[in-house]
């Protein structure tokens, strides 16, 4: 599996830097994954040319085309005028619109001040959710104060974990064993074991779930995966307990 980090810090060294750092950390506590970090800093120039002439040079190409191939991805921007950087929405516009369709992101934003801690609600998820990313519900913001402080540590293991499960591929149901001379109760364990690898995480994809605009609200069904169940059923549903 390939982990994508993606850091559009200016400075070197750089607190986006150390924040993607640590986030990619937690994330491979608990996966195998390869990591790869693309500097947006370093192909600044080369965003910029893609924009006017709407052909990535060659090390933009390369990069555009590691996102798209990678199993999850880790992005991280410095907050400029309450918002994701230029750098970093420039390189996300001229990505392919495809390119993150399904794909796993753990969003991360660093800041002075502790009061653009939303930037990652108002400005970050918005962006992915349009991209069609899979947007993890835990984003990390580090504001100065923050680092060292055990709440930093806490989200960014937190989120860590939240992507590595979400990049790991979900085991299918086996189908029955009818090997010669396996026995209906070895068979049963068999499907039992193949079910519980197979089973689905309710609680976070509940939390990632896309709403209705409609005014319905999204629940899981381990069975069914996702299905959408309008307010006035669930509340009936509700009433009837």
């Amino acid at each position: 599996m390939k982990l994508i980090v993606v850091s559009a810090g200016l400075s070197s060294p750089s607190s986006t830097r150390l924040l993607a750092d640590r986030l990619t950390a937690a994330t491979l506590r608990h996966t195998d994954a390869e990591p790869e970090v693309i500097e947006l800093r370093d192909l600044a120039t080369e965003i910029a040319q893609h924009l006017v002439t709407g052909f990535p040079p060659a090390r933009l190409a390369t990069a555009l085309d590691a996102v798209a191939a990678a199993d999850g991805l880790i992005a991280v921007t410095p907050v400029f005028a309450a918002s994701y950087s230029g750098l970093f929405k420039s390189f996300f516009d001229v990505i392919d619109k495809d390119a993150l369709t399904g794909k796993p992101v753990l969003l991360g934003a660093t800041g002075g001040t502790a009061r653009h801690s939303l930037v990652t609600e108002h400005a970050l998820r918005p962006l992915f959710t349009h991209l069609r990313a899979l947007v993890l519900p835990t984003a990390v913001y580090a504001a100065s104060q923050d680092w060292g402080q055990e709440g930093l540590a806490q989200r960014t293991a937190r989120a860590g974990a939240e992507l590595a499960r979400f990049m790991t591929p979900t085991p299918q149901p086996a189908t029955p064993d009818t090997t010669p001379g396996t026995t209906p109760d070895t068979a049963r364990a068999h499907a039992h074991d193949d079910a519980a690898d197979a089973a689905v995480d309710v609680d976070t994809a509940a939390a990632i779930a896309p709403r209705s605009l409609t005014g319905a609200v999204t629940s899981v069904d381990p069975a069914d995966g996702f299905q959408v169940v309008p307010f006035a059923q669930r509340l009936a549903a509700l009433g009837a307990r």
